[in-house]
Parts: C-alpha cells; sequence; structure tokens
C-alpha cells in the first residue's frame, strides 16, 4: 500500500527581538525558543516548508490605526528589534518563506497558503492572543480542509488569561490545540 505524503508547513509567527526583549518583550517569550527550534528541526526532517512572519513597521507606526491603540514603536524595519532571533535567524534557509506584515495577520500568507493546498499547517511564536490567532484564522479559511494545529507549548503571550483564551477560541473554530498544559 502506498504511503501518501502530506504536504505540510510550519509558520514562525513574529519570533522577533521585540517581542521577545525588546520594546514589547515579556516574561515567557524567550521560554519558547526551545519549542521553536524542535519544530524547525522537525519539519525539516519531514521535508515539509517553512515559513517566518515578521511585524514590520516604519517610522509612521504611532499615526496608524494599530499605533492608536499600541502606542509602542516595535518592529521598525531595519531595527534589530525587527530581526528575528538569533538562533531562530541561523536556522532559516534561503528556501524558506517570509512574510512582513503591517498588521496581526496577512492576507499575502493566507493567499499563499490557499495557493499550496497544505493539508497540515503547524503555528508557532508570537503573540498567542493576536498575530498567532489571527493568522491561524486566515489559516483556516484559505484552506478549510487542512489540519491546522497550534503548539500551545511554542507561544505565548504577555497575558497568560488571553492566551488561554485565545486557545479555547481557536479550538472551537477546528484548530488543534496541542501540548497544552
Amino acid at each position: 500500500m502506498e504511503v501518501i505524503k502530506l504536504s505540510s508547513c510550519l509558520i514562525v509567527v513574529d519570533y522577533q527581538n521585540d517581542f521577545v526583549d525588546g520594546a514589547l518583550g515579556f516574561d515567557g517569550a524567550s521560554a519558547i525558543e526551545s519549542r521553536i527550534k524542535d519544530h524547525i528541526h522537525a519539519m525539516r526532517e519531514k521535508g515539509g516548508d517553512i515559513i517566518f512572519t515578521l511585524d514590520t513597521h516604519d517610522e509612521a507606526y504611532l499615526q496608524t490605526e494599530e499605533g492608536k491603540h499600541l502606542p509602542v514603536e516595535h518592529c521598525i524595519k531595519g531595527t534589530q528589534g525587527h530581526q528575528l532571533r538569533e538562533e531562530i535567524a541561523a536556522l532559516k534557509t534561503k528556501q524558506d518563506k517570509v512574510f512582513e506584515k503591517t498588521t496581526f495577520p496577512s492576507l499575502a500568507l493566507a493567499n499563499h497558503l490557499e495557493a499550496q493546498k497544505y493539508d497540515q499547517i503547524i503555528f508557532v511564536g508570537l503573540v498567542s492572543n493576536i498575530c498567532v490567532i489571527s493568522n491561524a484564522v486566515m489559516a483556516k479559511s484559505a484552506c478549510p480542509n487542512a489540519e491546522i494545529i497550534v503548539d500551545a507549548s511554542a507561544t505565548a503571550s504577555f497575558d497568560y488569561t488571553l492566551h488561554e483564551k485565545a486557545l479555547d477560541v481557536m479550538e472551537g473554530l477546528h484548530i488543534i490545540i496541542k501540548n497544552r498544559g
């Protein structure tokens, strides 16, 4: 009997310096780094795709709608804060796709996922109740028959209550939450 190989991808959401120990850094963000590395290594072994998203702003950030609600300059393109964490960046290859996004979800990422028709999409990264949830929902829309997975041990939030609520909402949308502790 022939084994059917699933097409899968790992999406590393916004694991950037400013969200770990920079302008919007928080306790717990650095604690998930080893889990993210594990996922990258596992996806490489599996032969799936790896996609990185980067929260990306410019000097006019404070005048944007997001900036009016979250008036903290962060992930300004060209700064250290915008870059992936060093150990994660070291694992990125030229084949990996990168989507810079100016807001929480990425329509370009969703369009890419729809075109690829992945059977499985795994999410890790930051922040669970903002960018992870919004991109997971976009993936669910782009690939409604795909298995969408969020590893709760490889995502975090500055607010544990919102983190748990985001995981609950995603479960309600038939997104599989693994390693919830």
